[in-house]
């Protein structure tokens, strides 16, 4: 007996050629506890939450912080000493600490080895950063709260006071967050976030001088007085000059690797 075909004359398809058809699914990659906790430790040191030179919170802080076991913590401090990101320190004022680029030839090596192999990453980081940062000074400026403000005013300030070049690097991150958290758009500061996290490295690269900060200090109090008044564009326009000069200055140094 012949089987029916569909009112509209379209063939079926059989079981089989509908599973053929399908997209294959892709194993999903998780990461392992320590691998996980690493990656957040590796995120705060990015932003310069810990600064350089620091010290971590202690193991038993970690364990309570992430929800782990202590040795998911010593895993991970594992991790991140194998990549010189930290080291650890016995004694009576021991603990694990970042390690300072500048003090450290070993992790200079680590740094340069970073920035050769995310080269191409960094250079996509850079184009993007302008457009996410006009964005973010753009909001901020149109939508900020009076105490945003003055978190962006605090910022700027201590960037400014800042007689290290590591605090200034921790309050440049805190003034350019404090930005993308006015903006009120939580994909502009993730954005703004991810940019910090993946421009650290080359930043923390470049040759520090009074000159260089001096400069930032003043298009950080261009970008803040507009903000300040509510001039969105600006704003936008004083923070496009501000990560032009950065921009320029990763590339040269992209180029010299």
């Amino acid at each position: 007996m012949p089987t029916s075909s569909p009112a509209n004359g379209a063939t079926q398809a059989s079981p089989k050629d509908a599973e053929l058809s399908v997209a294959p699914f892709e194993p999903i990659e998780q990461l392992r506890a320590h691998e996980y906790v690493a990656e957040q430790i590796r995120r705060q040191i990015g932003l310069h939450v810990v600064s350089v030179g620091g010290a971590l919170p202690s193991e038993r802080e970690l364990s309570a912080m992430f929800g782990v076991g202590r040795a998911t913590v010593q895993a991970a401090v594992r991790l991140l000493e194998a990549e010189r990101i930290v080291e650890t320190r016995r004694g009576r004022h021991g603990g694990t600490f970042v390690v300072a680029h500048g003090e450290d030839d070993i992790a200079k090596d680590y740094l340069l080895v970073r920035l050769r192999r995310d080269r191409d990453r960094i250079k996509q980081a850079v184009v993007f950063r302008r457009t996410v940062d006009m964005l973010a000074a753009g909001l901020a400026a149109k939508q900020r709260t009076a105490e945003e403000l003055e978190q962006i005013r605090l910022a700027h300030t201590r960037t400014a006071e800042a007689e290290t070049d590591v605090s200034f690097m921790a309050h440049d991150t805190e003034f350019h967050l404090a930005i993308a958290r006015a903006a009120h758009n939580a994909f502009v500061y993730d954005a703004v976030e991810q940019m910090r996290l993946a421009l650290n490295d080359a930043i923390t690269a470049l040759p520090e001088s009074k000159a260089w900060r001096g400069r930032t200090v003043k298009e950080h109090a261009a970008i803040l007085d507009a903000i300040a008044a509510g001039r969105e564009h600006d704003a936008a326009e004083a923070i496009r000059r501000h990560v032009t000069a950065t921009e320029k200055s990763i590339n040269a140094l992209l180029a010299a690797l």
